[in-house]
This record gives structure tokens, sequence and C-alpha cells, in this order.
């Protein structure tokens, strides 16, 4: 590998598809940033240098730096084979496509429906559990469809139990930690293992949740309901409202997204969108557009009755009896 040393700043361009981080404190460098095929250094010695990176492999596992601007210095870092080892294994970019991959096969298996975005952090004593908990239900047997969610604690737990309750299937996208947890765990404390998927990776996990509302005809019955929430759900939100908004999400058959605003949960939030439309950061009426807030679960199952059309036949027909075809968490 060599270095051509210019200036106080620098940017370090590989010919590799991978590159894993290596410690190389001994020619007074440390790694900065690592982005794909592009590492940036910084000296140790508060030095910046900028420098085109070209990769070889010396048969003893050795790796030169070459400084034009000075007089040539060759200087060697040994590196164990293990090292070596990890840098060549380091796959990432087939692990995440590997990982969506599994994400549209759950998909497909188990159907699209309504996607649930919500805090992992109000738990069963929160009047906004029981709110969601009896919203899934009621969705679920309005839409006769699949409920997805984020698998975890919480409103997700909320949601899942609702879903369960209607007898609809359940689908999940987890991660391993949910914020305000201390532990990690890969498994559901109750879903069946084939009914949700653990995530590694935050990309291909939200393109599970937004595939789980796709609609490919006119008969597709789908949304995304977001529930009450901290950071996590926000980023979701608005990403599916951009998706929206650009119409990658809902080009041909519309995707209806409700913000459930349970005791006004969401105004200030609300209010801060207003001033955008006033200093002219979105357009009057665009974001409205986009979404219905909804301050109760009456006015959501109202505004998905009308959305698509559904008759009260065709709800009597989709009632189910208030069962789990799952073994209950509370028994």
């Amino acid at each position: 590998m060599f270095i051509e040393n210019s200036d106080l700043e620098f940017l370090v361009l590989t010919r590799l598809e991978k590159f894993i981080p290596l410690g190389i404190s001994g020619m007074g460098f440390s790694v900065a940033a690592s982005l794909g095929t592009h590492i940036a250094l910084r000296s140790t010695h508060e030095a910046r240098i900028k420098g085109h990176f070209l990769f070889k492999k010396e048969e003893n596992n050795r790796i030169c730096f070459n400084f034009s601007k000075h007089k040539a210095i060759q200087r060697k870092i040994s590196l164990s084979n293990q090292e070596f080892s990890e840098f060549d294994e380091r796959k990432s970019p087939d692990e995440v496509r590997a990982e969506i991959k599994n994400c549209y096969e759950l998909i497909n298996r188990l159907g699209r429906g309504v996607v649930y975005l919500g805090s992992s952090r109000m738990g069963p004593s929160h009047s906004h559990y029981l709110q969601a908990q009896e919203l899934a239900k009621e969705i679920a047997n309005l839409l006769d469809c699949t409920s997805w969610s984020g698998a975890g604690p919480g409103l997700m737990d909320a949601v899942t139990q609702g879903a369960m309750l209607a007898g609809k299937p359940v689908g999940g996208f987890k991660i391993g930690k949910e914020a305000g947890e201390w532990t990690t765990s890969n498994f559901h404390p109750y879903l069946p293992s084939e009914n949700y998927l653990t995530c590694r990776f935050f990309s291909a996990r939200k393109h599970g949740l937004v595939d789980a509302v796709v609609r490919n005809n006119s008969f597709d019955k789908t949304a995304v309901v977001a529930l009450p929430g901290g950071i996590g759900t926000l980023d979701e939100v608005f990403e599916i409202l951009a998706l929206i908004q650009l119409e990658r999400i809902g080009s041909k058959f519309p995707v209806p997204l409700l913000l459930m605003n349970y005791d006004s949960f969401y105004s200030k939030l609300l209010d801060f969108l207003n001033d955008c439309e006033g200093l002219g950061t979105v357009s009057k009426g665009e974001v409205a557009s986009l979404w219905k807030v909804c301050n109760s679960n009456s006015e959501a199952l109202a505004y998905l009755e009308e959305f698509y059309s559904i008759s009260s036949i065709d709800k009597s027909k989709n009632v189910t009896k208030i069962y789990s075809t799952y073994e209950s968490p509370s028994s």
C-alpha cells in the first residue's frame, strides 16, 4: 500500500471492494472513517495526509508506505493471518442483499398488510398500549390482512397481541436490541420463529417494512399506522412520508398512512410542520395530503372504511371470533 503525501487534508481511494480498518498506530496514523471503498486516516501527530492507496499484499504480510514529497520512506507493519482473513471475508453488501431477500420471502409467505410503527417503551400499564392493542385487532378484522410490526416490546407487543386476538396472520421484522433495553435478544418470547425475522441491518429491515405495504392491485388492502413513539418511530414515519411524497410508495395504488395522535401526542410536531409551511420549506397543505391524522381509533377505522370503500356486509365477512391461532402469551 502506498501513500502520496500532499497538503494537510487527505482522501484515500482503494481499489478494493471491501476494507477492514487496520491498526496502523505504529506509523502514527489511526483510522478516522471507513465508507465502503473510501478510507480516511488521521495522523496521531495532528497532521493529515492526502493520498491515493494502492493495496498490495506482500508475501510476508507487509504493507508499505511511500511519501512522494519527502525522502522516500518505507516502513513495515506486520499483520497476522487472522487479520488478513477477516479482511478477505468481509462481505457486508452480500449479507445485506441476503437479508433483504429473506424479508421479501417472509412477506411473500405471510402476505402484505398493515405495518405498525411505534414506541418500544410504552408497556401494558400505559393507556396507549391498550388503545394500540384494540386498534390492531379492529384493523385486522376490517381489512382481513396480515399485521406487521417491529416484533419488539411496548406498543409493538400491543399490536402483535391485538392482531393475534383477531385470529389474523402476524409477522415482524425484529432487531436484536430495542431502545431503552439493556439486554439483547434475537428471539421473540411467543411468536412462532417462522413468523418473524431478526434483522442485523437496519436497511434490510426498512426494505421489509416498506415492501409489506406495497399494493400490487386494487384488491390489496394495506396501510401504515404510526403510533406514538420516539426517535426510531419518527425516523421510520418520515422516511415513509418521503417515499409517499416522491411516489415511491403508492404511485399506482395509494397506501394510507395514519398518524395516531393519542392524547395530542403529535400535536407539537404538527405545529412545527405548520410552521414549515409558513417558512416555505413545504408547500401549503402538502404534508396534510400525505397522511391522515387520527385522534382516536374510531376515527382511524372510519377513515380506512372510506378509503377502501368497505361496506357493512364486507365488515361482517371479515370479523372473526376473538381468539388466537397461536398460544396466547398471557395464558
